[in-house]
């Protein structure tokens, strides 16, 4: 089971960035830019990104990615069975060790999932 506490872990990795937003603010508000681009409505549904961009978090292995995404699809309204039709695609292509990472994915979507609040 992951050892992370996902909200914890994206408060604390926003928390470490303040610094180098500060330093670094060009290169920041340009990676704002690329993201906000990227992730944007378009032929491809923002929710669809989204899956694809923890997709990629799964299988590069990485918990802030993971966190961050999840956060953002449970806003986005992805149901459970989306995560996990997405999560079986991922263990697919990247094996044993996105397995673990797609538990790790689940333990967050079950974490952020409780502290969200209900849909009117």
């Amino acid at each position: 089971m992951s050892t992370f506490a996902h909200q914890a872990l994206i408060r604390d990795i926003n928390t470490s960035l303040k610094p180098f937003r500060s330093s670094q603010s060009e290169a920041m508000k340009g990676f704002a830019q690329l993201a906000q681009a990227a992730m944007a409505e378009g032929a491809i549904s923002a929710k669809h990104k989204e899956l694809m961009a923890l997709a990629i978090g799964v299988t590069q292995k990485c918990s802030g990615c993971i966190g961050f995404h999840v956060k953002a699809l449970i806003k986005l309204g992805t149901t459970r069975q989306e995560l996990d039709e997405m999560l079986a695609i991922a263990v697919y292509m990247g094996g044993g060790p996105a397995l673990m990472y797609a538990a790790e994915a689940v333990h967050a979507w079950e974490e952020m999932s409780a502290a969200a609040p209900a849909a009117a």
